[in-house]
């Protein structure tokens, strides 16, 4: 079943202006795309589509198979928690540091200290942040500051990330390395649509499926289909508990598996964060949700330590509250 399903969609703004006609696709979970075309061919009117920001004027969006349109208003930001976003322009906010944007998510949803400093934690070390805590957007690169906005969008446990056009302000380089950042994410099981007209990106990863948009219109879909390690290990079937044990191979290199090894990291399971957070769907959890809390056992067993792995140490609440005065003080 799929994850993401667009029937015959049209986004009608004025008689005149469209912003999709009748697209019509499918995401499978696991699944890693790009959704191309040139700049107002229809891209970032899909993502607001399937966070429910904007209704179709005609058609239907099913995420998990249930109807959007279904979602009555009032629990819609349940349906967005599923869906992290990822921002051409970052959209962090300039007057907290690099922990605090990470973390007001978490904060925003009420979670205990104790888990939000575990997972703001660990994210940083994701995306290789830790020592950049303390400091502002304005202190950052145009790199480090999508690379925050990409922890930021991680920090609920959503199933799918939407990145759109993440690369579209950053060098060739860094955009390189964005996008094999968004693809590591997606081997750990996150289903992963990157909107993007950046040729050199798509070139970087040519076996992925492109959706391809034309003033609206999906003019082709390649139809090749990249579904990350985890899902494909973990196939329908009665004894779906059974086979969710049976993880990828994890690699030396592979340091976002290492961070979510027990090992590595013993506080996953400690008892102030046994609750499931109810943001996440179980349906078909990600293995972010199983690192936040949800199916806590299967999640520390993915990976195994290696001679390279080290501790991840917990980030000093002192380096977190430079105030902006100590900031102009710099």
């Amino acid at each position: 079943m799929p994850i993401i399903k667009f029937d015959t969609v049209s986004k009608e703004f004025s008689p005149e202006s469209f912003g999709v006609r009748e697209v019509s696709f499918e995401v499978e979970p696991g699944e890693l795309l790009f959704i191309t075309g040139r700049s107002g061919s229809g891209k970032t009117t899909l993502m607001r589509l399937l966070t429910k920001e904007y209704t179709p004027t005609s058609g239907d969006i099913f995420f998990h198979d249930e109807a959007l349109s279904d979602i009555p208003p009032n629990i819609i930001h349940n349906h967005r928690r599923k869906i992290g976003v990822v921002f051409q322009d970052y959209r962090l906010i300039p007057d907290m540091n690099v922990w605090e944007n990470v973390a007001l998510p978490l904060y925003v949803i009420g979670k205990r200290e104790a888990e939000v400093e575990l997972r703001v934690t660990d994210l940083l070390n994701l995306i290789k942040l830790p020592d950049k805590a303390d400091q502002f957007p304005s202190q950052l690169s145009g790199g480090e500051a999508q690379r925050v906005s990409i922890a930021r969008s991680l920090a609920m446990g959503p199933e799918v990330i939407f990145a759109d056009e993440p690369t579209g302000n950053l060098d060739p380089e860094t955009s390189k390395a964005i996008s094999h950042l968004l693809r590591k994410i997606n081997e750990l099981g996150t289903t992963v649509l990157i909107a993007t007209h950046d040729q050199d990106v798509m070139s970087e990863h040519k076996d992925l499926r492109q959706i391809i948009l034309e003033n609206g219109r999906l003019i082709k879909d390649t139809g090749k289909r990249k579904i990350s390690g985890s899902q494909k290990s973990q196939p329908p079937s009665e004894n779906q508990s059974d086979k969710a044990e049976k993880k990828p191979k994890v690699t030396e290199n592979q340091t976002v598996s290492d961070s979510l090894s027990k090992e590595t990291h013993p506080n996953i399971v400690e008892p102030d964060i046994q609750e499931t957070p109810t943001e996440i769907s179980t349906e078909q959890p990600s293995i972010w949700s199983k690192w936040f809390g949800n199916q806590k056992k299967e999640a520390a067993e993915v990976g195994k330590p290696t001679e390279t792995s080290s501790q991840i140490k917990p980030i000093p609440a002192k380096a977190r509250a430079k105030s902006k005065q100590e900031r102009a003080a710099l």
